[in-house]
């Protein structure tokens, strides 16, 4: 494949909807559906998958895709009174053919811009004015980009708060042969023991059961190390402090509908966000929150 034209191409995916092929000249790729701004595929020159989507995923609107990379917004899980994560990932967004300019330090000619605009119902849910304009790009070393910027574009001069995360489902060979590293040592809010707040020990992260933890104040690089395919992820992140790492197990994955009874095997989630300390934005005000995803 390599040798190839880097392309951009729009064309209909599973159940006839609409999802963008990111291609590079060496031959990596990604795929972005336009239902939920969701990454549903990121491949290695060799067309081997790196992200996780279960074979039981709903690929049916307004249920979210599970797994690939959903976008939380404006609500990390079930910390608010709105729906469990937000509502982006079960939003149509539309791709963004005239993005205001954007300061990159990346010279990749792949990428897609996307924009999400809220409707009068969505208002009557969270009634804020805003524009999500999200950037999916492929590097020349076939990593995968993920730029969001959130602009409060309210008229009426109030502020607003919002939880964020990349909700990343990396594609693992065996979980108990999986570890991380970067989170040693840190604090972290245990979502299985009602958010107490705990320290991690010194080690690299392993699993023998369900994980469900946020880390906090953690640092811009997290490696996800597979034992068994000889592979490292490796996760940068910029403007998201916190770190999540969930992993359902047996019990868990047997009670989702939209997940195989084994699937737990073979995938980790780990994601950039911001849980901990809510994003304000006063109208007019932008944030950026960028995640970049290598493979060693």
């Amino acid at each position: 494949m390599a040798g190839e034209k880097p392309s951009v191409e729009l064309c209909k995916g599973v159940n006839g909807l609409d999802k963008v092929v990111l291609r590079d000249a060496r031959g990596s790729s990604a795929e972005v559906y336009l239902f939920g701004g969701h990454v549903t595929s990121w491949r290695t020159d060799h067309r081997e998958e790196l992200l996780f989507v279960s074979n039981k995923a709903i690929f049916k609107p307004p249920k979210a895709i599970r797994g690939g990379i959903p976008i939380c917004f404006p609500q990390f899980s079930s910390h608010g009174n709105l729906e469990q994560h937000g509502f982006a990932r079960n939003k149509f967004w539309i791709i963004d053919t005239d993005p205001p300019p954007f300061p990159s330090d990346s010279s990749s000619k792949t990428f897609v811009d996307l924009i999400l605009k809220p409707t009068d119902d969505d208002f009557k849910i969270w009634p804020h004015s805003y524009e999500f304009r999200l950037r999916v790009a492929l590097g020349l070393g076939g990593d995968l980009m993920l730029t969001s910027r959130i602009r409060n574009t309210n008229a009426d001069g109030k502020p607003f708060s919002f939880t964020f995360a990349y909700h990343t489902y990396f594609s693992v060979s065996d979980i108990s042969e999986v570890r991380v590293e970067g989170l040693e040592t840190l604090d972290y809010l245990d979502n299985l023991k009602e958010r107490e707040r705990f320290t991690e020990q010194g080690d690299a992260i392993t699993f023998e059961s369900g994980v469900d933890k946020i880390y906090l104040s953690t640092p811009a690089k997290i490696a996800i190390i597979d034992h068994e395919k000889k592979r490292t992820f490796v996760l940068r992140k910029d403007g998201l402090p916190d770190a999540v790492v969930w992993n359902p197990w047996d019990r868990k994955a047997k009670a989702m509908p939209d997940f195989g009874d084994d699937e737990y095997k073979h995938m980790l989630c780990v994601e950039a966000a911001a849980i901990e300390k809510p994003i304000t934005l006063k109208p007019g005000e932008e944030w950026k929150g960028r995640c970049v995803l290598y493979r060693h």
